[in-house]
């Protein structure tokens, strides 16, 4: 009786890290493209926001300012550096 051997083919394993500090992703993508076995390292594109939702967004975040009037605004605007 012959056996028939049959060939698995091996599929490629994920990782999935989450980090707060954006500011370390390339020393991060870095490290784990040096690691033996890692043959691609990707970081998938974050959706772009349109204006509204970018808008309610920082009024979700507290990114606002409030005024009484216009020329309260423009005299704020006025009195500020221009660089910090």
């Amino acid at each position: 009786m012959a056996t028939a051997i049959t060939a698995i083919p091996q599929q490629p394993g994920r990782l999935t890290v989450d980090f707060e500090d954006i500011s370390m992703l390339r020393d991060i993508k870095k490290a784990i493209s040096m690691v033996r076995g890692v043959t691609k390292v990707s970081v998938p594109r974050r959706k772009k926001l349109t204006g509204y939702e970018q808008a309610r967004l920082d009024v979700e975040q507290g990114r606002i300012c409030k005024y009484d009037s216009l020329n309260d605004f423009i005299k704020e605007i006025e009195n500020e550096p221009l660089w910090q």
